[in-house]
């Protein structure tokens, strides 16, 4: 098979709500400034091994052993990039979606270059923010659906430029901490 001819789909990944999705899309063009507000509660159960509370979910952050963690649960860095992978799918399916694409696979391979010689800021190297977390993120999309190789790039593309946690990662956020009240 030539790199230009299409592939036979023969099985399709369980879709989206397309009247559901137009109608959120509405809302989001008559409202532009509309935001919501996400919280999590996270709790330390013992050295590095926490659990977040999600809206009646938990995500269990740990440090592998070399970090001195138990490994117990995937890494704070991990669990970013697993959140950046999951909300390029979300927009790369609602995407496809609003173009009317059906997908038969999406993967996506989710690299992050990190250092941690700061220790946390526990005695080690006094580097400035910017020198410390993910420096560099690779993604990789494995895409098949009822479309073109073009058209599954757009679609990919368009999900990256939108995406909520991808310019969360890429862009400066206000960013506050403090001890909370007594």
């Amino acid at each position: 098979m030539s790199e230009s001819a299409e592939k036979t789909v023969r099985k399709h990944l369980r879709p989206i709500d397309r009247d559901g999705l137009l109608s959120f899309a509405e809302k989001g063009r008559n409202n532009p400034n509309t935001q919501g507000t996400n919280k999590v509660q996270t709790v330390v159960e013992g050295q590095y091994r926490t659990v977040s509370h999600v809206r009646g979910h938990e995500v269990v952050v740990d440090e592998p052993l070399h970090l001195l963690g138990q490994d117990t649960a995937p890494a704070p860095a991990e669990v970013v990039l697993s959140a950046l992978g999951g909300c390029l799918a979300v927009g790369i399916i609602a995407v496809a979606t609003w173009k009317q694409v059906s997908l038969s696979n999406l993967e996506l391979h989710l690299e992050g270059d990190i250092g941690n010689p700061a220790a946390w800021g526990a005695g080690g190297h006094e580097a400035s923010p910017e020198a410390m977390g993910i420096q560099a993120v690779r993604v990789k999309v494995d895409i098949d659906g009822d479309a073109s190789r073009e058209v599954l790039d757009e679609i990919v593309q368009r999900a990256n430029y939108f995406s909520p946690v991808g310019n969360t990662v890429r862009n400066p956020i206000d960013f506050e901490i403090g001890l909370a009240e007594d």
